[in-house]
């Protein structure tokens, strides 16, 4: 019975629940002014201190 509950559950709510994170973190990257961090960030290896 655990088994079948557990599957039933991954198979949707679950799955539904890792979907929408994708998407959120794709958002998430993609929001507006985040393209000057990403570059800022791109440039730390490369600073001479």
């Amino acid at each position: 019975m655990d088994y079948n509950l557990m599957r039933e559950f991954a198979d949707s709510w679950a799955l539904l629940a890792m979907a929408l994170f994708f998407v959120g973190c794709i958002a998430f990257a993609l929001r507006p002014g985040s393209r000057t961090q990403a570059d800022e960030a791109a440039r730390i290896p490369l600073k001479d201190d």
